[in-house]
């Protein structure tokens, strides 16, 4: 499952790593983390190559933006060694609310592909978004290929079959440096991350076919659809169960006025 979501619009970890909390009792975050990386990059991968055979990529706006990801990312794995990712969630539902909310106004967002920077502004713009996507992935991670799919679009002007393509290079690029740096610190269960990594492969196969013939309006209704799921999740993990409800009340009063 999360290897077939992921590959469409990413937030595979919406489904993965609440699974591995739940099946991985008391095993320490980075060892939690470094088995669903090891698991990740299997399905990323295999989307990633089956998007690069289909689909067109900028690789002069995504190749530095991987590079600048994949230094970031071991940085942000070593990171979560020393630092709480709980405080990081208030900030990013409220960014995930927002995404949400304008892709929801913004009907035609990720239709057409229309290209609207320079190829010098591709690659700086590139390399802060690497930089910045890559630390995140790597000391936290769930919503990581969201949040690419909407900067592609939003700021590059890829539609969400070109912006999920060039998600994936990056996503390969953040995966590959945090694992390094998880199986380095023996933060990896191969009995549990091999099994997972298969089916993420199957999934994700099945999750690019389905974009590829589907086309961008189903790509669109799902990145809403696995936001919505992201944004309820965090959420909960944030504020509970009962301050959850008051924060729907609000959402649903606003959306409604």
């Amino acid at each position: 499952m999360a290897g077939f979501i992921d590959s469409v619009v990413g937030g595979g970890g919406l489904i993965q790593l609440p699974a591995l909390l739940v099946f991985l009792p008391g095993a320490p975050l980075p060892t939690v983390f470094g088995t669903g990386k090891f698991a990740g990059i299997a399905g990323t991968t295999a989307a990633m190559v089956r998007y690069v055979r289909t689909v067109e990529i900028n690789y002069r706006a995504i190749l530095p933006a991987a590079g600048a990801a994949f230094l970031f990312s071991f940085l942000g794995a070593r990171a979560l060694s020393h630092l709480d990712a709980n405080l990081l969630k208030p900030l990013i539902l409220l960014l995930l609310i927002l995404v949400a909310i304008y892709t929801f106004i913004k009907k035609d967002f990720g239709s057409l592909h229309a290209p609207r920077l320079t190829e010098q502004k591709e690659r700086v713009y590139g390399l802060l978004i690497g930089a910045s996507i890559g630390f995140y992935d790597g000391f936290f991670g769930p919503g990581t290929g969201s949040f690419l799919i909407f900067i592609f679009i939003g700021v590059f002007g890829f539609n969400f079959l070109a912006a999920s393509a060039a998600a994936k290079v990056i996503n390969v690029a953040t995966n590959l440096s945090a694992l390094l740096y998880f199986g380095y610190k023996g933060y990896i269960l191969y009995d549990v991350a091999v099994p997972m990594a298969v089916c993420s492969i199957i999934g994700s196969q099945l999750g690019t076919r389905t974009a590829l013939k589907r086309g961008v309006g189903f790509v669109r209704i799902l990145f809403l659809i696995v936001m919505s799921g992201i944004i309820l999740r965090f959420a909960y993990d944030t504020f509970g169960g009962q301050q959850l409800a008051q924060v729907t009340s609000m959402v649903k009063a606003w959306v409604l006025r």
